[in-house]
């Protein structure tokens, strides 16, 4: 048996293209999201459906998200990656004009979901022999510099960091590795905007180049790959010429 990877957010995007990136690499993968029929289609896709699996997930479910982990067990019986990628993006309001209906569905899904498949995978890494796995949490560049007009997004990241540092620091007797990715402006269906304008710090729109983001791929496999003696606590990859360095 291969290892055994659980990707949040598989049907689309970023989770799309990691899952099938896992898959190529001869992972077992576990394809979790809410919408199935987009899961399916991620499986398809992958076209090793023999060691890939779906269960539909809504993260922000506590009990939803531990259905996702027993069934991992029952079928694979272990956990050793898990790509916590699963979030929403919400902008355009002011902090002073954001409801708090929109604050807390950004908080539910990219922190609240991100906690309990990260304290899920947790459990189920220390408890497994040989105890032990990878944690990647899908950050941001927004949890570096944030974005005007996009609070919630913005703090919901920053966020992610500190589930970062705690999981890497709590990790270490068990042999559980946490490290974030935060990427900016990958080529996908929510960046598609970019190419008709952004808001900047200075208040103008404009255009952002983005990336393809296959290079997304590529850097999720390089952190997977590593052995748990290694870590990435923090890898940036952002589109060259994208208003990153210096924004504001």
């Amino acid at each position: 048996m291969g290892k055994v990877a659980i990707v949040t957010g598989a049907g689309s995007g970023i989770g799309r293209l990691v899952a099938l990136g896992l898959i190529r690499h001869d992972y077992d993968v576990v394809l979790a999201g809410r919408a199935g029929d987009r899961l399916m289609h991620t499986c398809l896709e992958g076209a090793r459906s023999e060691h890939t699996l779906v269960v539909p997930t809504d993260v922000t479910d506590p009990l939803a998200v531990r259905h996702l982990f027993e069934t991992v067990e029952t079928h694979f019986n272990r956990v050793d990656l898990l790509f916590n990628n699963a979030g929403a993006f919400s902008g355009g309001s002011p902090v002073d004009e954001v409801s708090p209906e929109d604050w807390r569905k950004i908080i539910d899904v990219n922190l609240n979901g991100a906690f309990y498949c990260a304290q899920a995978a947790f459990k189920a890494m220390k408890k497994q022999r040989p105890s032990g796995g990878r944690i990647i949490n899908n950050g941001s560049i927004s949890a570096q510099v944030p974005r005007p007009n996009a609070v919630a997004y913005n703090t919901s990241k920053h966020a992610i960091t500190g589930l970062t540092k705690t999981i890497a620091l709590e990790g270490r007797p068990f042999g559980i590795a946490c490290g974030q990715i935060d990427i900016g402006n990958a080529a996908t269906s929510m960046t598609a905007s970019m190419a008709t304008g952004m808001l900047q710090a200075d208040g103008t729109m404009r255009p952002e180049p983005t990336m393809d983001a296959a290079n997304v791929v590529e850097a999720i496999l390089f952190m997977a790959g590593l052995p748990l003696d290694a870590n990435v606590p923090f890898l940036t990859v952002a589109a060259t010429k994208m208003p990153f360095i210096g924004r504001g």
